[in-house]
């Protein structure tokens, strides 16, 4: 039986993420695995990261990564209910600006969901998320560094 340690992964819902770059640089600093799953309608290669084509359907990326994941995995996501889902399981995540989800976060964030959606259902409109910036960039690039560092040990 393999130990937790050896187990231990990076899993990406990478068909929109802005960061893939710094999350293979950083995981291969590290000697950590890394997966990138995707739906069918996208084309991905990486030369350090395996790929995990996923068939097209709604939310069927997120239910194979969120099959996929362990107790100690890191999980990248800017979906907030796949994020709940991997935490439940004791797994990390983390959102592509930096923001490292807790409960008392996902609650927050789960609840504004819900509120844009009813907004939405009554006809209002609610502003989408906003361009990744650098500082942004640096802010996921510190996190995703100190989670590696904590599963190291």
């Amino acid at each position: 039986m393999e130990s937790s340690k050896e187990a231990n992964k990076i899993l990406v819902d990478a068909d929109s993420c802005p960061v893939r770059e710094i999350i293979t640089a950083t995981a291969r600093k590290y000697g950590i695995r890394v997966i990138l799953f995707v739906d069918t309608s996208h084309i991905l290669e990486d030369d350090y990261a395996e790929v995990a084509v996923i068939g097209k359907g709604r939310d069927a990326v997120d239910f194979a990564l969120a099959n996929s994941t362990r107790q100690g995995d890191i999980v990248v996501t800017q979906d907030y209910g796949l994020a709940a889902m991997v935490c439940a399981k004791g797994a990390r995540a983390i959102h592509p600006g930096g923001l490292i989800y807790t409960q008392d976060v996902l609650d927050r964030l789960l609840f504004e969901r819900h509120l844009s959606a009813k907004i939405r259902r009554s006809g209002g409109r609610v502003s989408g998320p906003r361009r990744q910036s650098h500082a942004d960039r640096a802010r996921f690039e510190a996190a995703l560094d100190r989670l590696c560092r904590e599963m190291a040990y």
